[in-house]
């Protein structure tokens, strides 16, 4: 059985609320060509955006079941409090929804606002214990109620973790918003090819120093795309906190719990010198199988030459995993992980 620990799923243009179409949150147009949001758009070019196309994507692919996280545009950084309420509910009661339609083929994930923590607490109670869900997406940073931009490893958020915590939940953290964080003109698709990355990578910075994997030992963490920028700057992360202690106060060493059986990354690296990292750095029983599809930076066939389960193919070939450690990757990991 192949399970995809990092899909997503659009709502049908009916299924949004006009609330939000009218607030230009998000929206999706009629003919399902674009999905929009106040003045941006991104087309919808490929296979498997909408929920029948991803049931005959995944039987086409093989793939059995599917974690279906919550759409990054819907993090609602900055928006007002009741306004991110209204909008954190809709999605997800729709990633519910799919997953109690589905339950054979689907997980739901859910998001909270960090900037909001009463409100995300009590969202997490509802989403474990309404909607049944196991899965909390969280941004690798939000913005704070002073209009700051904060890593989600941040103290202000221990509330959550330790709600997470009790819970056993699985988590999900993955970057967005670099337009806002990254003050640099945003071309030739910057801010998701490196900004992302390094998004993901400061808040694991924050989330080793802090010793995340201890204080909180019930919850398992997988850090998106692989966690690639992470990998390569160990060293330096290593050399600054013995080069200069006297920044690093109350941390542990970046190297002591960096590969903590209860931290996770996905496979979804694209390129099979990453993958052999990622199995050096964190250990074939720590990696997920991760397809990010529909979206064109997903191992999808919407880019010529790439199909679903190529990159652990060709690490099995280059005999970088054994067969073995490829089908635990697509399976009995990502149980480990949602648990």
């Amino acid at each position: 059985m192949i399970i995809n620990a990092h899909s997503h799923l659009l709502p049908y243009p009916h299924e949004i609320p006009q609330f939000m179409k009218d607030q230009e949150i998000f929206w999706i147009d009629d003919d399902r060509k674009f999905m929009r949001q106040k003045n941006w758009s991104r087309p919808i070019n490929g296979y498997g955006f909408f929920l029948d196309e991803k049931l005959e994507w995944m039987d086409r692919f093989k793939i059995d079941k599917a974690v279906i996280l919550n759409l990054s545009q819907l993090y609602c950084n900055g928006f007002e409090r009741q306004m991110a309420k209204d909008v954190i509910r809709f999605q997800n009661d729709y990633n519910a929804m799919i997953q109690n339609n589905h339950s054979e083929i689907f997980f739901g994930g859910f998001v909270v606002q960090p900037a909001f923590i009463e409100d995300a607490l009590n969202e997490i109670t509802r989403c474990v214990q309404e909607l049944n869900l196991k899965v909390l997406c969280l941004p690798s940073h939000y913005l704070n109620q002073n209009k700051e931009w904060i890593s989600v490893a941040d103290e202000s958020c221990f509330p959550i973790f330790e709600l997470a915590n009790e819970y056993n939940l699985a988590i999900e953290i993955h970057p967005y918003d670099g337009e806002e964080i990254i003050k640099l003109k945003d071309q030739s698709w910057r801010f998701h090819l490196i900004w992302m990355c390094a998004l993901t990578a400061d808040t694991f910075h924050f989330f080793t120093l802090k010793d995340f994997p201890e204080r909180f030992p019930n919850i398992r963490t997988c850090f998106a795309h692989g966690n690639q920028y992470s990998m390569v700057n160990l060293g330096r992360r290593q050399q600054g906190y013995d080069g200069r202690p006297d920044l690093f106060p109350n941390a542990i060493s970046p190297k002591e719990n960096f590969r903590s059986n209860n931290v996770f990354v996905d496979s979804i690296v694209h390129d099979i010198d990453s993958l052999e990292l990622v199995v050096k750095k964190y250990g074939s029983s720590q990696i997920l199988f991760g397809l990010d599809d529909p979206y064109p930076l997903g191992e999808t066939d919407i880019v010529y030459g790439c199909y679903p389960g190529q990159l652990l193919e060709t690490a099995v070939n280059k005999q970088i995993l054994s067969i073995e450690e490829r089908d635990r990757i697509q399976n009995e990991n990502v149980i480990n992980w949602i648990g």
